[in-house]
């Protein structure tokens, strides 16, 4: 047995596919030691710098007293929610997010991954359908293939093609659920959350929204693309993370009262799984809130990612989207490893995206940009994947 699974990671090499673990330390704002050298971090999910705010860091813990640190900065739950892991910390966080974002009810989960693995096989049965985005994340994909519901793939961001088949098969099913990143975690690209609300509305279904990757950055509270393109109040179930932009773990859900205790009852990855530690549900509430003054933050890395795709272009360097998740396309999976060893040499600290994160052929630079960065931390980067590009392609 032990023979075939080295045959796969010997053939996964061979192709340019092996993938390991990387050890990093000595964080320093959008800085990092990988390999003994620090490095721009161009790879974190770290959006607005939070995570490498010592400054910010100090003010969480200044809070810390002999009496509170065992309730809000404890390292433990040691239960689930349903048996004695809940606080009312953990009720404080989610009545917070609740009225920021003018819901009736919101519910944690312990991460993206848990939440999209768990709301949809709870929600959704037999009798029901799963129409979602080609390009929506893996977690969703694996939530569908969890409920018993069938499910169908919509060409990315073909409203068009989804239109066509929910004239097709929505009389065919109890419920039909529309599923959707806001923004799309490597083509950096957006959602028309107009165009699915709508949809939505039409053809009488449930719309999901996964703003993973907007939440922090769009809207004028930074409370994600849906507060951006003024869709918030016509999104039934809207799920949002604290892993990214908010530098912490866990999730949370917006929906309906209703909706929330059903879940309760029903998402296994939320009933069968140790809650949030009480440091951590005390770091989100405080970054929850940091985050919503973040205007400065925000603008600037709006102006970061739009400079950097204009030095990508000028380089004829083919790249995509509009958000500060600027892709780089490379094609060649082994090419896109040696050209990110080579930027790692300069520096730079990417790591090649290559299949099955993205569609065959279409192995890539993920360039992440934080708002910790500075322009001349950014402006030679188009040049150097231009100069090795045609160093290494010739």
């Amino acid at each position: 047995m032990n023979s075939n699974y080295k045959e796969n990671l010997e053939n996964l090499g061979r192709v340019g596919r092996l993938r390991t673990l990387k050890p990093l330390s000595g964080r320093n704002g959008c800085r990092i030691v990988y390999g003994g050298r620090a490095m721009l971090n161009l790879t974190s999910n770290d959006y607005l710098g939070l995570a490498g705010a010592k400054e910010i860091h100090h003010r969480f813990y200044a809070g810390m007293t002999d009496g509170n640190i065992l309730d809000n900065f404890g390292l433990g739950a040691a239960s689930s929610r349903l048996l004695t892991g809940d606080s009312d910390n953990a009720h404080r966080l989610e009545e917070t997010l609740r009225l920021a974002y003018d819901r009736e009810a919101c519910l944690l989960y312990n991460s993206g991954y848990h939440a999209n693995i768990g709301i949809l096989p709870a929600l959704l049965g037999k009798n029901d359908l799963i129409l979602s985005d080609k390009l929506n994340h893996a977690s969703i994909m694996d939530g569908m293939r969890l409920s018993s519901a069938q499910h169908k793939r919509y060409r990315h961001c073909d409203y068009d093609h989804l239109e066509e088949l929910l004239a097709t098969y929505r009389n065919s099913f109890e419920r039909v659920i529309i599923v959707s990143e806001s923004v799309f975690s490597m083509d950096g690209d957006v959602a028309d959350l107009a165009r699915l609300a709508d949809l939505r509305s039409r053809f009488d279904c449930l719309l999901y929204v996964d703003e993973a990757h907007s939440i922090g950055l769009y809207g004028e509270k930074g409370l994600g693309m849906a507060e951006e393109q003024g869709q918030l109040a016509r999104i039934d179930l809207l799920v949002g993370t604290f892993g990214k932009a908010l530098a912490s773990v866990g999730a949370f859900l917006l929906c309906s009262e209703t909706i929330r205790g059903y879940l309760i009852n029903h998402s296994r990855s939320l009933i069968f799984t140790t809650a949030l530690p009480p440091v951590v549900l005390s770091w989100n509430h405080f970054i929850f809130k940091e985050m919503l003054t973040c205007h400065a933050r925000r603008r600037k890395l709006r102006d970061l990612a739009a400079a950097l795709r204009g030095e990508l272009v000028r380089h004829r360097l083919p790249t995509d989207g509009s958000t500060n998740i600027v892709p780089v396309m490379i094609g060649e999976d082994r090419l896109a490893v040696v050209l990110a060893e080579a930027m790692q040499e300069k520096g730079y600290l990417i790591f090649p995206v290559r299949p099955p994160a993205v569609p065959e052929g279409t192995a890539r630079f993920r360039l992440s940009l934080t708002a910790d960065m500075a322009w001349a931390d950014l402006e030679p980067v188009a040049a150097h994947i231009a100069e090795l590009s045609e160093r290494f392609r010739s």
